[in-house]
């Protein structure tokens, strides 16, 4: 799975952040992941992240 972070969309709520650390940081601004692929046994928290991205800026392609 890779994860990604629409940095024209996302708005630096900060809310995956601190939700999803292993996942996500801040950069500026803006959120970005950590990781390009998404490891073993975080697929749950990427997906969640996704669902609870307020303005749909994390993409994870499967």
């Amino acid at each position: 799975m890779k994860l990604s972070v629409d940095k024209e969309l996302c708005t630096g709520c900060e809310l995956c952040v601190s939700s999803f650390p292993d996942l996500f940081e801040m950069d500026g601004d803006v959120a970005k992941a950590k990781v390009d692929l998404v490891a073993e046994g975080a697929e749950d928290d990427a997906r969640q992240a996704v669902e609870d991205c307020p303005v749909e800026a994390i993409k994870l392609e499967e």
